[in-house]
């Protein structure tokens, strides 16, 4: 098999999977399966040179989980997202842990007007 990202990237993306924080479990208990109008998601996916908390690729869209450390390095995740829109046309949207423990189905709304009409045309 031949993957799109480095062998390291892979492993490191597989090991994120194993220890996912609680806020992303949290999600992934209500995005996986085709629960989101029978969408598809990864978590933990390799896309490029990045590793992105959730990724629909029908959709292309990238949902990333932001704990505190994230805002230290809000420049970073600017311009990740920045080159995931440049490069790959992919739509990234944001949550903070927060919001998935406090507002869980207005995250999951918000996922699916993302998602658009599904399947797609």
């Amino acid at each position: 098999m031949r993957w799109r990202t480095s062998a390291e990237l892979q492993a490191r993306a597989r090991e994120l999977r194993r220890e996912m924080a609680p806020a992303e479990r949290r999600l992934w208990a209500r995005i996986r399966h085709g629960q989101i109008g029978g969408a598809h998601f990864r978590r933990q996916h390799a896309v490029g040179p990045f590793i992105v908390d959730f990724f629909c690729a029908e959709a292309k869209l990238v949902i990333e989980v932001d704990g505190g450390v994230h805002a230290e390095q809000a420049d970073y995740d600017a311009a990740r997202t920045a080159w995931l829109a440049e490069q790959k046309q992919y739509r990234v949207i944001r949550f903070t842990n927060e919001e998935v423990f406090e507002k869980l189905d207005a995250v999951v709304e918000k996922i699916w007007e993302a998602v658009g009409p599904w399947p797609p045309p």
